[in-house]
């Protein structure tokens, strides 16, 4: 508990993708017609909260390290950002490919 409130205490994005998500869990309990597709919908979005605290967790250590520049410190902090942003495309390619078929009938 300690590691999600210092998440929330540090990190603004990770306060606006809990923000998204208390909005979005009930949209997606609701559009799901199934428990496998509202597990999907909802899931894929948790995930996007669980690679965010790694990022989070990365990035203070390379902080704590030292606060120069170092090319390996400034790819590691590049890659948690990119495993961010493919966590949140895989929400909405969960969500478009749940929700599109329903939308284009």
């Amino acid at each position: 508990m300690q590691g999600l409130r210092a998440t929330w205490d540090v990190e603004s994005s990770f306060r606006l993708e809990v923000y998204l998500f208390a909005i979005l869990a009930p949209v997606a309990a609701w559009l799901g017609q199934s428990g496998i597709e509202r597990a999907i919908l909802i899931s894929c979005m948790v995930l996007v909260l669980v690679v965010e605290v790694l990022n989070s967790a990365l990035e203070a250590v390379v902080d704590r390290w030292g606060p120069e520049h170092n090319e390996l410190a400034g790819r590691a902090k590049d890659m948690g950002s990119a495993a961010v942003f493919l966590a949140d495309l895989n929400v909405l390619l969960c969500w478009g490919f749940i929700l599109s078929p329903r939308w284009m009938a």
